[in-house]
């Protein structure tokens, strides 16, 4: 008995020198200068909304005297660790904030968890975030100075109020863009994994509220089992209904085309990233469903003669929250331009992972300089940078909605996205695959990629999808980025002979293909749920429950040069 008793006191010894150097242990961890601040919390703050309504807010501050600049999160996943497991990860955050001189406000938006009213995405964030600002103004501890910081949704609601308020100094936005309706409307598509998995984490979010933390994180894996049963679903407008037994008024409106150009004009004019003079740090993931939309946030801060940073990792959309990675760039952002730190700042604005050479890079913009090469389809799946021949029989398959191409990877909304062995994907019959010999010299390939293919379907209204994938030695064809064509009347180029040239966009992604590895072009019709199916009717997306199948063809001869298009740079050695 006594020697168990000093086991458990030196157990219970070490266990409180832990605690008590936990905030230390954090620091090293996750790589954040050492802490100067105790810290102190202030909860159930009630900001009050133009209209009345109490938003529910906490407050966390250095527990040492002094002047502060104030961070401000407003979030729809839970302000704190009584709410939500992610709740629990935003107070984390704001004590690491706080414990290095921020006075940090964590928000539950309108209609959730404890804030009042009715949660509606996004149109009611831009005067519930100003209404906040006008709050901070008033408290006795505030110095003039906001940042904005979070993610995905978190991000959104920055750009809703960034150009409006003289107070904002500096904002991360990660994972996160301002165009929302190419997010949700991809490529004239409906994004329909994010459409039902969105609605479903919220829900299961408030069933978890009361459970041990420990038991929310099953709340991922219900999610996709409750979401999937809506993937086959039609019509889609009973989606919700399907998915959560009850109708979601938002959901139905983002499928009621009848109000689309309306209410997404309505929600572009609050997203004036050209008008933000805020200094602006991006960070994303090559594999984010967000990455398009937030490159062309980049591009356009850069056109209004803003300078932002840029910081792109290996990362799908989970991996990047989990990462951390906006909490140290954004305490070095926020140090170096709300208290003068400029030493904090890094030379070169834009910072990129290189996959597969497994390295950091910088640049002074983006994209870096680069040499577009054409990557010819040929006969027999091959794939060349010589021309291909003066006839070639076109290559067939079928596209049946009934059975659409699944998504596979990539850049998408769920656990499973990110990189992944395509081999499954293409070895079905709806797939079709173009192939390099084995390389002999390193490929690096920084930037914007497309596809330019020579089509003909059997139907009016169809899809083209084209995905770029390393294939190792071994056999394994991993993605890289992808993109899909909606083709309907008027949609690309139609060519002499009938035949249709399409431009698909497959994204963006900074990757170097190894010596004896070969680079290979996917072709097909779908990528579901990440894009809708296309029914082949060209009814309405939310109304169909009709599905026809398409014979396609894909020519790839010197009259119709199918080609891959690689922004391709010189390798660092």
């Amino acid at each position: 008995m006594k020697i168990l008793r000093r086991v458990l006191v030196i157990m219970f010894a070490g266990w409180m020198v832990l605690y008590r150097a936990r905030r230390w242990i954090y620091a090293f961890v996750l790589n954040l200068r050492r802490p100067r601040n105790g810290v102190r919390v202030q909860r159930d703050l009630p900001v009050l909304t133009y209209d009345g309504l109490k938003l529910a807010t906490d407050h966390y501050r250095p527990a040492r005297p002094g002047t502060y600049p104030t961070i401000l999160i407003r979030s729809p996943y839970g302000r704190n660790q009584q709410a939500s497991v992610f709740g629990s990860l935003l107070a984390f955050v704001a004590r690491r904030f706080a414990e290095r001189g921020y006075h940090v406000i964590v928000q539950d938006v309108r209609g959730r968890f404890d804030s009042e009213g009715i949660f509606y995405p996004y149109f009611n964030e831009q005067q519930d975030g100003l209404a906040t600002l006008e709050w901070l103004a008033e408290q006795p501890w505030f110095d003039g100075q906001v940042a904005l910081w979070g993610g995905s949704y978190l991000g959104i609601v920055q750009w809703c109020i960034a150009a409006e308020s003289p107070l904002v100094k500096a904002m991360v936005p990660s994972i996160t863009a301002s165009d929302l309706r190419s997010i949700l409307y991809p490529d004239g598509s409906v994004d329909l994994g994010l459409m039902l998995r969105w609605p479903t984490i919220f829900r299961l979010l408030d069933q978890y509220r009361n459970l041990p933390r420990l038991t929310s994180l099953l709340m991922l894996r219900q999610t996709e089992h409750m979401a999937s049963t809506g993937f086959v679903h039609l019509p889609l407008i009973e989606d919700d209904v399907v998915v959560l037994g009850q109708r979601v008024e938002y959901f139905r409106e983002w499928l009621n085309t009848h109000h689309l150009e309306e209410l997404w004009q309505s929600a572009a004019m609050q997203m004036r990233v050209q008008d933000v003079e805020a200094p602006v740090h991006l960070i994303g993931g090559w594999y984010d469903f967000f990455l398009r939309a937030q490159l062309k946030d980049y591009t356009t801060l850069r056109a209004a003669g803003r300078m932002p940073y840029l910081t792109i990792g290996p990362w799908h959309h989970f991996e990047t929250i989990l990462s951390l990675v906006d909490v140290r760039e954004g305490l070095d952002w926020f140090d170096a331009h709300l208290k003068g730190q400029t030493h904090r700042l890094r030379p070169d604005p834009v910072r990129i992972y290189i996959m597969g050479a497994g390295e950091w890079r910088d640049y002074p913009a983006w994209p870096p300089p680069c040499t577009p090469a054409a990557y010819y389809l040929q006969a027999a799946g091959q794939l060349a940078d010589d021309e291909p021949a003066s006839y070639s029989r076109p290559d067939t398959y079928c596209y049946d909605p009934a059975d659409p191409t699944p998504i596979c990877g990539g850049a998408f909304f769920s656990l499973s996205a990110g990189p992944c062995n395509n081999r499954s994907l293409e070895a079905r019959s709806d797939v079709l695959t173009y192939t390099t010999p084995p390389l002999a010299a390193p490929l690096e390939v920084i930037g914007y990629v497309r596809a330019r293919l020579y089509v003909r379907s059997s139907l009016e209204h169809t899809d083209f999808f084209a995905r770029l994938c390393d294939v190792g030695p071994a056999g394994h064809s991993t993605n890289l980025c992808d993109g899909l064509i909606r083709v309907e009347p008027g949609k690309g180029t139609r060519q002499p002979d009938g035949t249709l040239c399409v431009d698909i966009d497959m994204w963006a992604t900074a990757h170097r293909f190894q010596v004896g590895h070969r680079i290979r072009l996917q072709v097909s019709s779908g990528a579901h749920p990440r894009w809708n199916r296309n029914y082949g009717t060209g009814e309405p997306i939310g109304e169909c429950a009709t599905l026809r199948a398409a014979e396609q063809m894909i020519y790839h001869d010197m009259q119709h040069p199918s080609a891959l298009v690689l922004p391709v740079v010189e390798p660092v050695r």
